[in-house]
């Protein structure tokens, strides 16, 4: 069983910046591939960017490449998504989530609460 915890959303102006984190339960966080989704307000969840157990892999949406990084600290068990040059377009609830395998990521078996993000124009 895993547990995930998002936080660092927030309001934040048009090309600002925000860092989420996600902290992950258990003892073998490094097991795990990990993922960032979000859903804006009105739509579907959708795919923003994963990583492997070792943080090697990555792949984002195209919406996103260039802008956000996804990185993760095995030690702290904590996945991270930095979020620059923001755009309203990006205002969506976010959630993390970790699954045994990088190919099955949206369909992953564990899921944050979700932490709100907000950009104004």
């Amino acid at each position: 069983q895993v547990q995930l915890v998002e936080s660092g959303g927030g309001l934040v102006q048009a090309g600002g910046s925000l860092r989420l984190s996600c902290a992950a339960s258990g003892r073998t966080f490094s097991s795990y591939a990990m993922g960032w989704f979000r859903q804006p307000p009105g739509k579907e969840r959708e795919f923003v960017a994963v990583t492997s157990g070792s943080g090697s892999v990555t792949y984002y949406a195209d919406s996103v490449k260039g802008r956000f990084t996804i990185s993760r600290d095995n030690a702290k068990n904590t996945v991270y998504l930095q979020m620059d040059s923001l755009k309203p377009e990006d205002t969506a609830v976010y959630y993390c989530a970790a699954d045994g395998r990088l190919a099955t990521i949206r369909e992953a078996n564990y899921w944050g609460q979700g932490t709100q993000v907000t950009v104004s124009s």
